[in-house]
C-alpha cells in the first residue's frame, strides 16, 4: 500500500496527533498494586476492557478516590479516544461514547483527547492500516511491545473539513456495524460446530460407560514425566535449533510444534525431554478452560523438548492414547479440570498428577476404543473443513473492514457516493 501521507491524493492537509489532540498516559503505576483494588469505586480500565466494539465498564478493577484523583489528566470524559500502547494488544483503539461511572485507565492505555478533530474520525484514523503500519514499525520493548507517548503525538493525520470528518465517521459506523454483524453470525456457526462436537463426544463416552463402566486413569497411566523450563528466547526455534514447547503447543487434541521458544545457544538441551512421534502430552498449567489439554504427537520435527508445564504420560497397552485424547475432551473431564485446578491467578492454574490420575475413562476394550476414535476423527474432519471455510470468510470480512476504514480516512473512497451505492 502507498503511503497516503506522501501521495495525499485527497489534497487534505496533513497534521499530527499532537496538533489536534492531547496525549496522556500513566507513567508507571505510582506504586499501585493489585492489593489496592476495591470491591467498588472508580473504574480502572485495562486493555481487555477496550477490545470489543464498546468499552466494557462492568468487568473492571476498582480503585479508590485518592488513586483516581492522582492523575486528573487521565480521568475519562466522553469523546476520549483510547489507544493500547503496550503488549500484544498494542494498537487497539476505542472511543468513550458514554461514561456510566467515573473511570480512568492503567499504564497500558493512552488517553487521546481531541480538540481540533472529530473524536469519531480520529478513532478510525488510528485504526487504519496507514497508522497501524506505523505503530508496528515504531513499537519498542524487549519481550513486551511498547509505544512511547512521543511517538503517538507525532503520528500523522490527514485532516478533511469537519463536516467531511463526521460524514466519514457516520459512514464507517454503518458499514463496520454491518460487517461486524456478518462476522458475529459466522462466529456463532463456528461455536455451534464446537458445541456439536462436544455433544457427540459426550454421547459416545456415556454410551461406552453404560456398557463397560468407568475406570480411573491411574489404572492405566504407568508413568508421568515433567519437562524443564530454562530461560528461553522469545522467538520460535529454527528447524535446526532446540526449542522448549509452550502450553499452547497442546490444545483441542492437536499438537502444534511451532508453539515453542528458542533455547539459547549457551544452554545445553536436556535430550531426555525431547518429544517423539506417539508421545502422549497433557498440560498441567494453563487457563481454567485449557488446563489438562491433551494430544498425541504425530510425526514431527526434531529438537523440541517438553517444558515443566507439560506432562509426558506413558500408558499401559490396553489404553489407546488417541482414545484418551478424545475422552479428555468430554464435558465430564473438562469440568473436572476446571473444578480441581488451583493457583493464585485465574489466567494460569495448575493440575497435580494425582488429579489427572482420577480422570474417569470408559473401560472399553481396544477394538471399541479404536472404533470410537475412527468415528470421531471422521466427524472432526468434516467439521474442520467447515471451520476452515468459516475462517476464510471471517478473514475476508476483517480485510474488507480494514480496507474500508483505511480508504475512507485517507480520502481514497468518496463516502457520499459509496453511501448512496450501499443504500441502493
Amino acid at each position: 500500500m502507498n503511503d497516503p501521507f506522501s501521495t495525499n491524493s485527497s489534497h487534505w492537509p496533513v497534521s499530527r496527533v499532537d496538533r489536534v489532540a492531547s496525549v496522556n498516559a500513566r507513567i508507571g503505576w505510582k506504586a499501585l498494586t493489585a492489593s489496592e483494588y476495591q470491591a467498588d469505586g472508580f473504574a480502572f480500565l485495562s486493555t481487555p476492557n477496550i477490545k470489543s466494539e464498546r468499552i466494557d465498564f462492568e468487568n473492571v478493577n476498582y480503585i479508590s478516590e485518592y488513586r483516581y484523583n492522582e492523575s486528573p489528566e487521565l480521568k475519562l470524559t466522553e469523546g476520549d479516544v483510547l489507544l493500547a500502547k503496550d503488549g500484544n494488544t498494542l494498537g487497539i483503539t476505542n472511543i468513550v461514547k458514554e461514561l456510566p461511572r467515573p473511570a480512568t485507565v492503567n499504564g497500558s492505555i493512552a488517553v487521546i483527547r481531541p480538540h481540533g478533530i472529530r473524536p469519531e474520525f480520529l478513532r478510525y484514523v488510528l485504526a487504519s492500516d496507514a497508522i497501524q503500519g506505523r505503530i508496528a514499525a515504531l513499537k519498542d520493548g524487549m519481550g513486551v511491545p511498547h509505544l512511547f507517548q512521543w511517538d503517538i503525538r507525532r503520528l500523522p493525520v490527514l485532516l478533511p473539513p469537519t463536516e467531511e470528518q463526521q460524514r466519514i465517521a457516520d459512514f464507517l459506523d454503518t458499514e463496520t456495524t454491518r460487517i461486524d454483524d456478518m462476522a458475529r453470525q459466522h462466529s456463532r456457526v463456528r461455536q455451534l460446530l464446537a458445541e456439536r462436537a462436544t455433544t457427540l463426544i459426550d454421547s459416545e463416552v456415556d454410551r461406552l460407560a453404560s456398557k463397560y463402566g468407568f475406570s480411573r486413569l491411574r489404572r492405566t497411566a504407568t508413568h508421568f514425566e515433567q519437562g524443564t523450563s530454562p530461560q528461553c528466547n522469545n522467538i520460535s526455534a529454527g528447524i535446526d535449533e532446540w526449542g522448549v514447547l509452550k502450553v499452547s503447543a497442546v490444545k483441542d487434541g492437536i499438537f502444534y510444534p511451532d508453539e515453542n521458544k528458542q533455547l539459547p545457544e549457551d544452554v545445553p538441551p536436556t535430550r531426555r525431554y525431547e518429544v517423539h512421534e506417539g508421545d502422549l502430552l497433557i498440560t498441567r498449567a494453563n487457563t481454567p478452560s485449557l488446563v489438562g489439554s491433551t494430544s498425541v504427537v504425530p510425526a514431527t520435527r526434531d529438537k523440541l523438548m517438553i517444558s515443566d508445564k507439560i506432562f509426558r504420560v506413558t500408558l499401559s497397552p490396553d489404553l489407546d492414547p488417541n482414545y484418551l485424547v478424545q475422552v479428555a475432551g468430554s464435558s465430564r473431564i473438562r469440568g473436572l479440570c476446571a473444578a480441581v485446578s488451583h493457583g493464585t491467578s485465574q489466567s494460569m492454574v495448575n493440575l497435580k498428577v494425582e488429579e489427572i490420575k482420577e480422570w474417569p475413562i470408559p473401560a472399553a476394550p481396544l477394538n471399541e476404543q479404536r472404533a470410537f476414535v475412527d468415528s470421531l476423527n471422521q466427524h472432526h474432519e468434516k467439521s474442520a473443513r467447515l471451520r476452515s471455510s468459516i475462517d476464510r470468510q471471517l478473514s475476508l470480512l476483517a480485510e474488507r473492514r480494514q480496507a474500508l476504514i483505511t480508504a475512507a480516512v485517507t480520502g481514497q473512497l468518496d463516502v457520499t457516493t459509496a453511501g448512496r451505492a450501499a443504500v441502493g
